[in-house]
């Protein structure tokens, strides 16, 4: 039996970039986008200004209260801790909640 031979055709395969930029369809430029003009960007840079300042103050409140327990834990320890620093701390405890209420009364105003 005869074998019959047949002959294979290459095919050039162009190279990588080309093949892709050829299978791609044409990429459409998006406009960009507008720039934020100065104005715009104050009242932005404001606005995340104020908003941290919020988260700032919200802090500064949590730790009073946390100041306020600590100190009256103080004052009412009795004998292990010193005459001076039970008498800081007892002042601390009465005059901390009423710094917290100013705060609050500010923030109120404020923001």
């Amino acid at each position: 039996m005869a074998r019959s031979r047949t002959t294979a055709r290459l095919t050039l395969v162009p190279p990588a970039e080309e093949a892709r930029a050829q299978a791609a369809p044409e990429a459409v430029d998006a406009p960009e986008p507008k720039a934020e003009s100065p104005a715009q960007r104050i009242k932005r840079l404001q606005a995340e200004a104020q908003s941290l300042a919020r988260e700032h103050v919200g802090l500064l409140q949590n730790l009073l209260k946390e100041l306020a327990v600590v100190a009256e834990e103080i004052a009412d320890g009795g004998d292990a801790y010193p005459v001076g620093a039970r008498e800081i701390a007892r002042r601390l405890a009465e005059d901390v909640p009423r710094t917290g209420q100013t705060l609050q009364a500010v923030l109120n105003k404020a923001f």
